[in-house]
């Protein structure tokens, strides 16, 4: 690419080429284009035959600086919190039965098929055939019920126990079928078995796995492990899945620091970084040996506010809140504007059943009827901490003390409390009453619900109960009729906007930069940052 090109130009560029890759440009209209746009005919040209000729090789030591990690980080597949073990565990040691691929559909990963009974409430799932763990066991039907038994029960305490919760039983039938029967139907069962914390490890004899080793049937196995840190992995030379798994070793550091973070890539310590401080992205989109890229899914930063904790267990002082944000102001500010404003309920601009501006108005900044809920509450004004660090999501602390001034307009005053970024999802997320979130990967409304809004999950982390909504919960995960389904999820979203603990401002777009000597796919998975966390196995050197 040229080393002239500017932010913009080289911006658009990128947009054209993914396109022309996917087949949307023929190979004349993408030139025309990208020539109409001033690009230099060399790069152009270049481009076109790279795509047409590009071929995926081995070899090499794959460097990343990734955030979202701390020292209590843990192989055990229950208690992932964050995208540093999302990266490691489900995109380079475990498969799970199911995946989202980069075209965002839904396919089969250990499991080669399934079906449903017509209640949707037994589904059989049929396994790949010769597929091995590290260790050189090959994978059975035990060995998914025992990894997926790992989150049920009343004595777990893992973060999926409210998406397996609608399973009452899972059985083996012969080594390769397992069957699993549902309180009820669940038209989006499968979609829930891509969950990361559901990948599948080896079963021990007395029916618990081994997790504590960090054997799975992945593209790498574990070569070390220093919790907050670093890991590396190395190739699996008997990877299943043909074409994938391109590095030799792939070394994953924990860097909170987008300083730290910049400065590895443009040295050259670094071959790939995430969350990029987007007060730089324009000018890192200059520097020829740096290609910045983003994609954009339903990733979404929230404010959770304990709903069973004094001030907010009261409504009319969650909604003073809600109305004394200005979500315009943090894409812009925050943003730089790679995302667009949130609407206080957490179904993103990915999923099919989004309620339309017609259906949910846009809730607006207005101190006026912040100050009308809180004298609704009996109050003149409120004085509130919220606790935040940057690992809650990009920008996190200047988006709290943007909150803290515009809230001044309604006679509130928040306290910005700035937390350690190690230990945040374990000292402060789900502890305090008010801090900072974020959400992204959830392809269906089912699954973010359950996870995260219904009664007694593990992570509702609003502490948010509402009879109505989980009646509907249960009705719109069985309806099979997609319009009344999309009623009940549409009035769903309405009970979060109007009553939940969730202040839900922006839905953000995940952010890149690497090496230019990564050859990235043209298309990206975008339910997760990283190419669905999936760039260790699907990316490659040049």
């Amino acid at each position: 690419m040229s080393n002239k090109m500017d932010g913009e130009l080289r911006h658009k560029f990128d947009l054209m080429k993914r396109a022309f890759a996917r087949g949307e440009l023929s190979r004349r209209g993408f030139i025309v284009a990208a020539l109409g746009a001033g690009v230099a005919s060399t790069t152009v040209f270049g481009h076109v035959d790279r795509v047409q000729a590009a071929t995926p090789k081995k070899g090499g030591r794959f460097r990343q600086a990734l955030t979202g990690g701390g020292s209590g980080d843990t192989m055990d597949p229950a208690q992932i919190l964050d995208s540093y073990m999302i990266n490691v565990s489900s995109g380079m040691l475990r498969n799970n039965l199911t995946e989202i691929g980069s075209d965002g559909q839904l396919t089969g990963e250990l499991a080669e098929s399934w079906e449903a009974a017509p209640d949707a409430a037994t589904w059989t799932f049929k396994l790949r055939q010769g597929v091995e763990f590290h260790n050189g066991k090959t994978l059975e039907a035990a060995d998914v019920v025992a990894s997926l038994n790992h989150h049920r029960g009343d004595d777990t305490d893992s973060a999926a126990k409210g998406i397996v919760s609608a399973i009452t039983d899972i059985k083996a039938d012969g080594k390769d079928t397992v069957v699993f029967t549902l309180s009820g139907g669940s038209a989006d069962f499968p979609f829930l078995m891509s969950d990361y914390h559901l990948g599948i490890c080896p079963a021990k004899d007395d029916g618990t796995i081994d997790w504590e080793s960090g054997v799975g049937t992945g593209g790498y196995s574990l070569v070390s492990f220093d919790p907050g840190v670093r890991t590396v992995v190395k190739r699996n030379p008997n990877y299943w899945k043909e074409g994938r798994a391109h590095f030799d070793e792939v070394e994953s550091l924990f860097v909170p620091d987008s300083n730290a973070r910049n400065t590895g890539l443009q040295t050259g310590e670094l071959d790939c970084i995430t969350n990029l401080d987007l007060n730089t992205v324009s000018l890192m989109r200059q520097v020829p040996t740096i290609q910045v890229f983003e994609t954009f899914g339903n990733k979404h930063a929230t404010m959770p506010m304990h709903c069973n904790t004094a001030p907010f267990d009261n409504n009319d002082v969650r909604l003073a809140l809600k109305y004394s944000i200005d979500r315009n102001e943090f894409v812009e500010k925050l943003l730089q504007g790679l995302g667009e404003v949130g609407n206080d309920h957490p179904i993103g601009p990915a999923n099919i059943y989004r309620a339309t501006p017609e259906e949910l108005p846009q809730r607006e900044y207005d101190p006026e009827k912040a100050k009308f809920h809180l004298k609704q509450a009996g109050m003149d004004s409120l004085t509130v901490d919220l606790h935040i660090a940057d690992t809650a999501f990009e920008g996190a602390v200047n988006g709290a003390q943007l909150f803290a001034e515009t809230a001044k307009a309604a006679g509130i005053t928040i306290n910005v409390v700035r937390e350690p970024d190690d230990g945040y999802w374990s000292n402060v997320w789900l502890k305090k009453p008010f801090s900072g979130s974020y959400w992204g990967g959830r392809p269906t409304e089912d699954w973010i619900f359950s996870q995260i809004y219904s009664s007694g999950a593990d992570w509702n982390e609003s502490f948010w109960e509402n009879e109505r909504f989980n009646e509907l919960l249960i009705q719109a995960r069985a309806e099979l009729d997609t319009t009344k389904r999309r009623e009940m999820y549409v009035e769903m979203q309405r009970l979060c906007n109007e009553d939940c603990g969730n202040i839900i401002p922006i839905y953000m777009a995940y952010t890149h930069a690497a090496s230019s000597k990564v050859q990235l796919p043209e298309q990206m998975a975008s339910n997760w940052e990283l190419d669905g966390h999936k760039n260790a196995e699907r990316w490659w050197f040049a």
